[in-house]
């Protein structure tokens, strides 16, 4: 996860994965709140490494959205390259035997109209 501070109060990149997922949480349902039925949201996430090993945060983040009430439209799959710091990460994967983590994620909701829904067990 990309840090886009040092130590701004709110910034939620500074979160440890558990604590994101919560503040995005707090996100995920204003989002709902002031967006107009049939209308949508999208963001880009992508997965993050600890320890060697993958934490899958996008679809983490997603898997918020959807328990707010969200739909998901459409999940577009972007290719990462050109980052900053992936001559230093190129170098450690050879050397700790993993691969990069080359593509985020951009997950593409829509808030359902209640009027429309035929099965209202997914709205909240």
């Amino acid at each position: 996860m990309i840090k886009y501070s040092k130590n701004i109060e709110g910034d939620i990149s500074l979160c440890s994965p558990d604590d994101f997922l919560m503040q995005l949480k707090i996100v995920a349902h204003e989002l709902y709140r002031v967006l107009k039925a049939n209308k949508y949201c999208a963001f880009l996430m992508g997965d993050i490494r600890k320890n060697k090993n993958i934490i899958p945060l996008g679809f983490m983040s997603m898997k918020v959205f959807q328990e707010t009430g969200f739909l998901l439209k459409e999940i577009v799959i972007k290719e990462q390259h050109n980052c900053k710091s992936t001559p230093k990460w190129i170098s450690k994967s050879s050397q700790y035997n993993f691969l990069l983590i080359a593509h985020e994620y951009l997950f593409i909701f829509q808030k359902p109209d209640p009027s429309i829904c035929l099965d209202k067990s997914v709205l909240k």
